[in-house]
Order: C-alpha cells, then sequence, then structure tokens
C-alpha cells in the first residue's frame, strides 16, 4: 500500500499534479500541510527530482518547522537538501550571501520594530519634526506600505509632488533609508524588498536561484504581499512549476500588507494554472464547519467553496448574551472550570480569542482569582525586554559595529560617566568625517572638542574590540556570559534584589539557554546566525505544544492553530467587527472582519462558545451595543446554550437578530469599583480649573460627535461640575461619556 493511498482524492489530485502553475484552495483543517510534504517526497520518489531543487516556503518558524519535521520523515536521506524556510528566512540567507553587490556589509542587522522606532524619533529630531502633530508611528506605517508595494523613497517623492503632508513623509522615507543603509541595517520589510532588487538587477544571482529552485511550493499564498508576489514569481518564472496553497476566506493580514489579489487573482496571471480544492475538514464538527459556511459566505470577494466533514454532526454552537463584561468573563472561567474539574478536560484545550488585546485584562483577572493557568500569546515578546535588548545591543555592535543604534544603547550600560554633550560632541564628528558612531569613538583621541571625556570612552572601545578577537574561538554563549561577567550585568541587578530583578536575571538565564541551544541545533554556528535568528522569531513560535495552560489570543495570532474548546468573546458590533470598520466607505474592509470571524470559528474543534455583553466599559466609556452581525448570520438552528433563562434554539436565534433598542432598553448601568473611580478621575480632570459647563441640548435633542457621528441624547445626569450624557448614536450604539469631553454639538 503506497503512502499516497491515505489521501482524498483531492489531496491526490494536489500531489499528483506537478509540472506548470497549480493553485491550491485549501479549507480550514482540509490537510494543506499533509498535501505540501507528500507532493515533495512525491516529485523526489516518483519524479525523480533531485531534492536540491525543491523549495518549500511559508510565513512562521512553527510553520516551517511542522513541514520540516514530516518532510524529513517522508523522504529520509536527502530531505535536508530541501529548502524549507519563512519568506523572511529565505531572504536573509540569500542577502547573507549576495547583498554587497548592493553596497551593503553582509553582515548587516536587522531592526526589529523597537529599533525603527528610536531610528525614527531621531530623524523626525533632526529634521525638525513636531511629533505631536506628525507621529513617528504613522511615518513608519507609511513607509513600510511603500515598502510592501516596492515603492522606492525616489519614486514616493515623484509621487509626492504637490502634496504637503506626502512631501514631508517623502522626506522622512528617505532619511530613515539613508540612516539604515549608513547603520548597515535592513528592517523586515527590506529583507523582502532588498532580494528583489537584488535579483531584478543581478542577472546572475536571479539566474543562480532559479536553476536551484525548480519546483516552488509557497504556504499560506493569501498573506503574501505585492513584493513577496514579485519575489516568487521571479524565482519561478523560469522553469513555472509554481504550486501555491492558500485559503482566500483566512486573508487577514490586510493591516500588514497582505494583498488577497495575489491568491483572487493567480489564474489571470497564470492563465494555464490548475485549480484544485480541498473542502474535505478534518479539524472540526460539521454544526461548527456548517456556521463558519453561513457567515463566509456572505462575503462577495470569495471563490466558491464549502467545508464539511467525515466527523459526527456535534454539539450545537454554545451562544451566551451577559449584561455586562464581567459576567461574560465570569462565564467562560467557570465554564473552562467544569470542563476540567468535572468532565476530565485540560486547561490546555481551551482558548479564549478576542478581537483586540486589551479584552484580555478581565479574563486575566478573572483566571487569576480562579486559579485558572493562563497564557497571553501577543504580549510583550521575550526578545524586546530591556534587559534583553541590552545584551543583544552588545553582540550586534561585536558583529557590525556600523549599527548606531545598538552602539549608542550600550554606551552607558553599565554607567561609564559619559556625557550627553560628550556623546553629542562624537556624533558630529563622525558626521562630519562620514564615520560610524562606533568608528567616532575609536577615533576620540582625535576629537578635539570634548577633552578628558575621552578617557571615559577608551575603556568601552577596548572591551568592544577585545570581544571581537575572541567571537571565533569562544561560540556565542561563551561571549554572552564573558559579556555578563566583564560587565557586572547581572551583578548589578542581585545587588538591586528585588523580584523584578530577579525575573531580569531569569530572563538573562533563559538568553544563554537559547544561546547553547542554538550552538546546538547548527552544524556552523555564528554570531551572525544567532543574532538573525533572535531577529526573525515571532510570537506564535513561542507557544509551546503540550503545556496544560488556557491560552488567551487575538483572532488575528490564533490563524493556523486548533482546539478542541474555543471561546469567542466580546462578538458584538462596534467590537466585532469594529467600530472603524462599521462606520468605512470601503465593503472590503467589512468582508475582511467577516473572514477574520471565519478563521475564530474554524480554530474549534468539538466545541465552540460564542458570548457577547449588552454593554462593557471601552477606554472609560460605558458602551451598549448590538449582537455582532456575524451571530446573526449562523442559523438559529445551529445555536444552543441559555441567554437568559432556557430558551429553544429558535427563540436563541431571535434574541440574537433582535434590533439594539430591544436589547439595550432593559439595561440598567452597572459600574465596577474601578470604573466608578475611572468615573470620578474624569469628572474631577474636566472641571478643576472651569465652573460648571452649559449645555445647549437636552434630553431627546439630536447632537453630532466629531467621533461617533450624529445621535439622540437619551439621559442627562449631572454629576458635579460637570454632566454624565447618555447618547443613542445612529452608527455606534449607546455610548455615555462627560459632556466637557464629549463636545457635542446640537444639530
Amino acid at each position: 500500500m503506497s503512502m499516497y493511498d491515505n489521501l482524498n482524492s483531492m489531496q491526490q489530485e494536489a500531489v499528483f499534479h506537478t509540472e506548470g502553475p497549480v493553485l491550491i484552495l485549501a479549507g480550514a483543517g482540509s490537510g494543506k500541510t499533509r498535501v505540501l510534504t507528500h507532493r515533495a517526497s512525491y516529485l523526489i520518489e516518483e519524479k525523480g527530482v533531485n531534492p536540491w531543487h525543491i523549495m518549500a516556503i511559508t510565513f512562521t518558524n512553527k510553520a516551517a518547522g511542522e513541514m520540516r519535521e514530516r518532510i524529513d520523515s517522508l523522504v529520509g536521506f536527502g530531505s535536508e537538501s530541501i529548502w524549507v524556510s519563512t519568506f523572511h528566512s529565505t531572504c536573509v540567507r540569500i542577502l547573507r550571501r549576495h547583498i554587497d553587490r548592493l553596497g551593503y556589509d553582509t553582515n548587516f542587522t536587522i531592526y526589529d520594530s523597537d529599533d525603527q522606532k528610536i531610528l525614527m524619533k531621531d530623524i523626525c529630531k533632526r529634521l525638525q519634526i513636531d511629533t505631536k502633530i506628525y507621529k513617528e508611528k504613522s511615518f513608519l506605517s507609511v513607509i513600510s506600505s511603500a515598502k510592501d508595494e516596492l515603492i522606492s523613497p525616489e519614486e514616493f517623492t515623484l509621487r509626492a509632488a504637490g502634496d504637503f503632508a506626502k512631501e514631508k513623509q517623502a522626506a522622512v522615507y528617505r532619511e530613515y533609508q539613508a540612516a539604515l543603509r549608513k547603520n548597515n541595517a535592513l528592517d523586515f520589510d527590506d529583507l523582502i524588498v532588498k532580494t528583489v532588487e537584488l535579483f531584478q538587477n543581478d542577472a546572475e544571482v536571479l539566474d543562480y536561484y532559479q536553476e536551484r529552485f525548480r519546483y516552488i511550493m509557497v504556504d499560506e499564498y493569501q498573506d503574501t504581499n505585492t513584493a513577496q508576489f514579485h519575489l516568487i514569481k521571479l524565482l519561478a518564472d523560469k522553469y513555472r512549476n509554481l504550486c501555491v496553497v492558500g485559503d482566500d476566506d483566512q486573508s487577514i493580514y490586510k493591516f500588514r500588507g497582505a494583498n488577497i489579489k495575489n491568491i483572487l487573482n493567480f489564474e489571470e496571471i497564470y492563465p494555464d494554472a490548475k485549480v484544485i480544492k480541498l473542502e474535505q475538514n478534518y479539524r472540526s464538527t460539521q454544526n461548527i464547519l456548517n456556521a463558519a459556511n453561513s457567515v463566509i459566505a456572505n462575503n462577495v470577494g470569495r471563490k466558491e467553496k464549502a467545508l464539511w466533514t467525515d466527523h459526527q454532526e456535534g454539539e450545537k454552537i454554545n451562544f451566551r448574551q451577559f449584561e455586562t463584561a464581567y459576567e461574560e468573563a465570569d462565564y467562560i472561567a467557570a465554564d473552562i472550570r467544569k470542563k476540567v474539574s468535572e468532565e476530565g478536560g485540560h486547561y490546555g484545550d481551551c482558548a479564549v480569542l478576542y478581537r483586540t488585546n486589551a479584552q484580555s485584562r478581565l479574563f486575566e483577572e478573572k483566571f487569576v482569582v480562579s486559579n485558572i493557568p493562563y497564557k497571553i500569546v501577543g504580549g510583550i515578546n521575550f526578545y524586546a525586554r530591556k534587559e534583553i535588548k541590552d545584551l543583544l545591543a552588545y553582540l550586534k555592535t561585536i558583529d557590525n559595529g556600523r549599527d548606531d543604534l545598538a552602539v549608542r544603547r550600550i554606551i552607558n550600560v553599565p554607567k561609564r560617566g559619559i556625557g550627553a554633550t560628550t556623546l553629542g560632541r562624537v556624533q558630529t564628528y563622525a558626521e562630519e568625517q562620514g564615520l560610524s558612531f562606533y568608528q567616532a569613538l575609536r577615533a576620540a583621541d582625535e576629537i578635539s572638542t570634548i577633552g578628558k571625556a575621552g578617557v571615559k570612552i577608551r575603556p568601552f572601545v577596548n572591551f568592544i574590540q577585545t570581544m571581537r578577537s575572541k567571537v571565533e574561538y569562544l561560540g556565542v554563549s561563551k561571549l554572552l556570559q564573558e559579556i555578563i561577567e566583564e560587565t557586572g550585568y547581572v551583578s548589578e541587578l542581585e545587588a538591586e534584589g528585588s523580584d523584578e530583578a530577579k525575573a531580569r536575571i531569569e530572563n538573562i538565564d533563559e538568553l544563554i539557554s537559547k544561546a547553547v541551544a542554538y550552538e546546538e541545533s547548527e552544524e556552523a554556528p555564528t554570531l551572525s546566525g544567532f543574532l538573525e535568528m533572535v531577529a526573525l522569531v515571532a510570537d506564535i513560535d513561542n507557544l509551546q505544544e503540550g503545556s496544560d495552560y488556557v491560552v488567551l489570543m487575538t483572532l488575528h495570532s490564533a490563524k493556523g492553530l486548533e482546539f478542541p474548546n474555543v471561546y469567542l468573546a466580546g462578538m458584538e458590533d462596534g467590537m466585532f467587527p469594529s467600530y472603524m470598520t462599521i462606520i468605512s466607505d470601503d465593503p472590503s474592509e467589512i468582508e475582511e472582519e467577516r473572514r477574520l470571524c471565519y478563521v475564530g470559528i474554524t480554530r474549534a474543534m468539538t466545541g465552540l462558545t460564542i458570548t457577547c455583553a449588552k454593554q462593557r466599559m471601552i477606554r472609560g466609556e460605558t458602551q451598549y451595543n448590538k449582537v455582532s452581525r456575524f451571530v446573526k448570520e449562523i442559523p438559529g438552528t445551529l445555536l444552543g446554550g441559555m441567554v437568559q433563562s432556557p430558551q429553544k434554539p429558535k427563540e436563541t436565534s431571535e434574541l440574537v437578530g433582535q434590533s439594539f433598542r430591544q436589547a439595550s432598553s432593559k439595561v440598567k448601568p452597572i459600574f465596577s469599583t474601578r470604573n466608578n473611580y475611572q468615573s470620578r478621575q474624569t469628572s474631577s480632570f474636566a472641571s478643576s480649573s472651569t465652573d460648571k459647563i452649559t449645555l445647549e441640548y437636552g434630553s431627546g435633542d439630536r447632537v453630532k460627535h466629531m467621533k461617533f457621528g450624529e445621535g439622540t441624547v437619551l439621559q442627562i445626569v449631572e454629576g458635579g461640575r460637570d454632566y454624565e450624557v447618555t447618547v443613542a448614536f445612529d452608527r455606534v450604539g449607546t455610548k455615555k461619556m462627560f459632556a466637557s469631553f464629549a463636545k457635542l454639538k446640537k444639530v
């Protein structure tokens, strides 16, 4: 019996069709990884393809690692020659060999988001930009979007002509890119952009990789952006054996630059493409799939398909509506405890998914009180912690002295008494002489303006130079330990003796462990390689399978995962879909949110609970929201559970579909002690420097809010020097706010 006999008929077709362009539309849980790994095996065993000529590319280290393991187990000898990697790792690997052809050194640094923010802050200061008006974050977003579309600083400048705001963005983009080059650094977007630039400008390099990768498979193709599309197209143009796997219904990363047109228009780019649909689901019960199919069917911009399974119909979806978000969190915590204590389940079987990170707070509080172990995915990245960033900056400086950000971060860590004035004069000298900041530090004796301060600089330079001489024979982990020892970094924390200091020492120990693990896993470990591995790690890669804790995460973070029991929380209009989506004039925005809901539903294997609250506190305001329109798109016959009292499925469905005014008319304001405190603080702040405000409107009047639009005043409550105003807005539901902040205008 062949290993391919275990595949269903559509999976077999996807595996056996090896020549020319292929589009595999793989629904959630349809076994796409199984198809890709069997396809690699089939190419080698049945088609005689050299493993060296096969490339499999995806988005996360976790997915790449899983694919690597499966291919190794299927193929056996020779499988190590198959290039299995993420987009960014692939590009780093190529650029480490060839980026010198673009004028960079091959030991370039990769900047993470924190590095980018520091650099952007410096650029705004240099260009005398008021960051209270023009935010650094908005500049970085504009630049990232431009790079996703392969728009260079020069082209951006040409397009910006005549538009003052865009001209300012263009100036920042030019300065930002120049600073990256000066620091011999690339940001994440550059990894793709510079590889495309390399291929477009160097026919020899492109031909080498086209010959190397004669069979290319791309996973999660719906998440590719324009730059990634061009990268893959360039690689595949010679042999055209391109197999892309994806699901347009799971395209949820538009905010990161993902272009759904890449998958929707694949057949226009490749008219001879073979299209294969994988619709049989191996993960979820039919009731869960029916709910997902019902929701996503409302999207217009998609390719027609419907998930089905051989599994049982399963339990109905447990829908619950609560008065407040606190009751919602209480219920979910109690239900999880019940599953573990009474039904023999495990905490690790459960995941709570929500639209925004802010929603995690209530669940954390309830889980702590209930003694439920949990982990938040998407919190502070391990490598973003101060002590880790400090030590990595030492390693970066040793590896790439042109990285000014890294050098400036550690010049006074630990404190060396080198003042800001001295550092400013060193920077001026560096700019005048066309040197990096570290090169200027090495020439400190020649800088007349710094006087005796040069004595304090010299030990730092000597230390870095000494560490550089030890890189080859010490290795990464021992080099790291020597840096810690010589700088006294841990000694200072030990002397501090606080719980926070102890936690930071534990993080440093973990960094050393990671360095050791890296050295053990690599045939030829290098300092550049370790820094590269650190730079490319993602939050989801730190999610340990088999650990017994409840996972809390946003819906965006949940893609690619599965759990026996899923809780979709905060399913209300204004929360999910988000308020900004609801008021958007772009219909594609609501379709993206619906795809996100589809992703959330299809994470569940056997149990799916959907919850919402009639009122919740958001940014200090009590908001009253309708049940999410996505819940209303699920047929009532699929829904079970109790809403306020035991009801039949039909009645549950009717309650889900009731109008906003019916749902909110029975609600009485409920505030926690914390929220009362916030309200008092806000009221006090609003009235601290003025007499009681005068209102130009009353109950029943129509008013307009600069953000929420028009609405009707329901109630005005006098409170000290301010008024608490409740307004039923036409588009976003009922909100309660203080008049002095709301600045409502009568219409």
